[in-house]
């Protein structure tokens, strides 16, 4: 037999028993994950994507169930149901993670970027992955961040032009000690509820008004009970993609580079998709009815300004070394 042929076929037999070995390492299993938001949001076509990819790579042996929404409860029911390993998977924000792992707050500080590509280095880099690390310890892995972009006000009583049109405000926020500060230094009322729960609160009047990104705003319909929508820029979102850790060490290292690769794969794809639609969100809210409006650049800095206290409050409260490496790191992406 020709020497290259032996060859080839010695090549093909290594291949074949890898993959059958491969094959042996993933085993038939369903993932349920579960989001806060509708089936027409950015985190639900990132989730899909990410269903889509395991089930290629895994030749159709694990399957992701999505479950938007908050079928599962909200975010925090979520969280512990994560904790505990009754759910596999979530996406939900960060802020929901304070609890868990306090410098998580750091990520929600208000006014530190100005644009998408200084977030997505943030969470990315260093102290992304040093926050990663923390959660390992309390149950939660965390393979990567989607986009959610930056959060807007919206109420029923006027637009927000400068800081003080919040003063006197009673707006939802996150249940997170820095958002329900940072509107307290505005004299804003902050109201911490459930996302589930806020549609029903500005309908029924519970609340003037709220603030997420657009592509929250336009998916949940919120300008049937909002009039005005007011271009902040407050805080840039992001919501990582989580894995019960009890989970995560059931899995063959195999199964847990499938996921983690699709993971990477599906966030790279949410982003893009999720800047789209929110580059098209404002068109639609002003279309539905809502008065928008933008901010001044001298505005912007001066609410800034007036949150430092805010900053400097929790980063007083926050562990040392993951304030240094936040600054150094702020500094860094400053400059993209």
């Amino acid at each position: 037999m020709n020497i290259k042929l032996i060859k080839l076929a010695a090549i093909c037999s290594l291949v074949a028993a890898g993959t059958a070995a491969m094959a042996q390492d993933i085993q038939e299993r369903t993932i349920k994950i579960g989001h806060l938001n509708n089936t027409d949001h950015p985190t639900s076509m990132g989730v899909k994507k990410f269903a889509e990819i395991v089930t290629a790579k895994s030749g159709g042996k694990i399957k992701v169930t999505e479950f938007a929404s908050s079928q599962l409860g909200n975010e925090m029911q979520q969280q512990s149901a994560l904790m505990g390993g009754v759910q596999e998977m979530l996406v939900a924000s960060t802020t929901s993670l304070t609890g868990i792992v306090k410098e998580f707050g750091l990520l929600d500080f208000p006014f530190l970027f100005s644009h998408p590509r200084q977030a997505d280095a943030m969470v990315d880099g260093p102290l992304g992955q040093m926050l990663k690390t923390r959660l390992n310890d309390k149950g939660i892995v965390v393979l990567g961040f989607f986009d959610l972009g930056f959060r807007n006000v919206t109420n029923s009583k006027r637009p927000i032009t400068k800081g003080e049109d919040l003063d006197g405000l009673k707006l939802r926020v996150i249940p997170n000690p820095v958002f329900v500060e940072t509107f307290k230094a505005f004299k804003a009322n902050p109201l911490p509820l459930p996302f589930a729960e806020l549609y029903g609160a500005l309908e029924s009047k519970t609340v003037d008004g709220q603030e997420n990104p657009y592509a929250v705003i336009l998916s949940n319909k919120f300008y049937e009970v909002n009039k005005y929508v007011s271009e902040t820029n407050h805080v840039y979102a992001t919501n990582p993609i989580q894995v019960s850790k009890k989970f995560w060490d059931k899995l063959s290292p195999v199964e847990q580079k499938l996921l983690q690769d699709a993971a990477s794969e599906a966030q790279n794809y949410q982003r893009v998709v999720s800047r789209d639609v929110s580059s098209k969100a404002v068109n639609e809210l002003k279309a539905k009815g809502m008065v928008f409006n933008q901010i001044a650049e001298a505005e912007q800095l001066r609410m800034r300004a007036e949150v430092k206290a805010v900053h400097d409050k929790f980063a007083a409260s926050y562990d040392p070394a993951v304030v240094k490496l936040f600054k150094s790191e702020l500094e860094r992406v400053s400059k993209l």
